[in-house]
Order: structure tokens, then sequence, then C-alpha cells
């Protein structure tokens, strides 16, 4: 098991905060007692909580490629990850680790958002595109790891649990009583 959280202002003026961050993974700590990581990008802030799995010595988390200018957390593994390598290696990529994690990177690279249709695995995941200003989440189809996400006018928020999701300044504690008969009606809120 690994957490991962962060969020996105969407005013680009507000940069990350690492406080916010890290108030965020110490709801998590329980998930990644191993090691954990961060990288913030002006609005943008990702967080990994490990459980030592893969590349014990140079698997941390976050990820990114040649240029740093792709980040990527994941909980999670992917099973198919070393054919994946191969194929990317043929293609000129180089690689700084063995960990699975590292392939999602260069395969966003190669095929964009669709590269999440390469996967197969159990995964959670978020990756920075640096240039684009884009933050991509995507779970496996079965949805075996958990995430969790908040959209207001000032951020979007997600993490593995909600506890960390509501440490963070712009989600409130309250109910949206229009939408409490949904709930109730279908175990999720539909919108």
């Amino acid at each position: 098991m690994c957490g991962i959280c962060g969020y996105l202002n969407f005013e680009s003026q507000n940069s990350a905060d690492a406080h916010v961050l890290q108030a965020m993974g110490d709801q998590l700590r329980h998930r990644g007692p191993d090691e954990s990581g961060y990288h913030l990008d002006g609005p943008c802030a990702l967080m990994n909580l490990r459980l030592s799995i893969l590349d014990l010595q140079s698997g941390r988390q976050p990820i990114h490629n040649e240029d740093q200018s792709v980040w990527v957390i994941q909980n999670g593994e992917i099973y198919n990850f070393q054919e994946l390598r191969a194929e990317l290696v043929r293609a000129g990529h180089r690689f700084y680790t063995r960990c699975d994690t590292e392939v999602l990177v260069h395969l966003y690279e190669t095929y964009g958002s669709d590269f999440v249709r390469k996967l197969d695995g159990m995964f959670a995941l978020a990756l920075w595109d640096a240039r684009q200003k884009r933050l991509l989440l995507a779970r496996d189809p079965a949805g075996k790891k958990p995430l969790f996400y908040h959209q207001n006018h000032g951020a979007f928020v997600f993490a593995s649990e909600i506890k960390a999701l509501l440490v963070h300044p712009g989600i409130t504690r309250e109910l949206d009583f229009e939408r409490l008969p949904e709930l109730f009606a279908y175990g999720y809120v539909p919108s």
C-alpha cells in the first residue's frame, strides 16, 4: 500500500504551498511508512508516500522524464512495465530507475493521455505536465486503488483517502443537502 495526494490551484499566480501538501501527506503516513517525496511546480503539488516493494534504492517518487517537464506519482503496480520499458528504450527513452512508475512519464511523452490504455495493473496515478500546465489523474479500470478528489472554484485536490482532502484549506466540511438523496438512492453522487 502507498498513498498519493496533491492539488492544482486554478489561479496560476497562487503557488502550491509545501505546508498544505505536508499536512495532507501526514494524513496518509500509515500508507507509505518507508519514505515520502514531493514536487512543487507553480500551482501544482504532488506527494507520494511509499511502501517500498520494487526498486528499493532508486524508485523514490515523484518520478520525472529526462528533461523534468513531466512528473508522476502512483499508488499500485504496473504488471506489464517490463514490456513497456523495453518498447520505450527501443524508442530512445533513457531510464534512471528500475521501477514500474518511470514507464508512465515516458509513455505519456509518446502517447499523450492515451498512455493509460497501454497499462495492465492496479493503480491510481497523478501526472503533471509542466509545459502544458496539465494535471492528469487515472485509475485502473477495476478501481482497485483508491483515488478521491474534490474540485471547487479555487483548486482541484486529490488523495488516496478522504481525510487527506479535508486538511486542504479550500475544502469545507459542509453537507450538500440537495445531493444527499442521490447519495442514499445510488450510493454515490452521479454528478
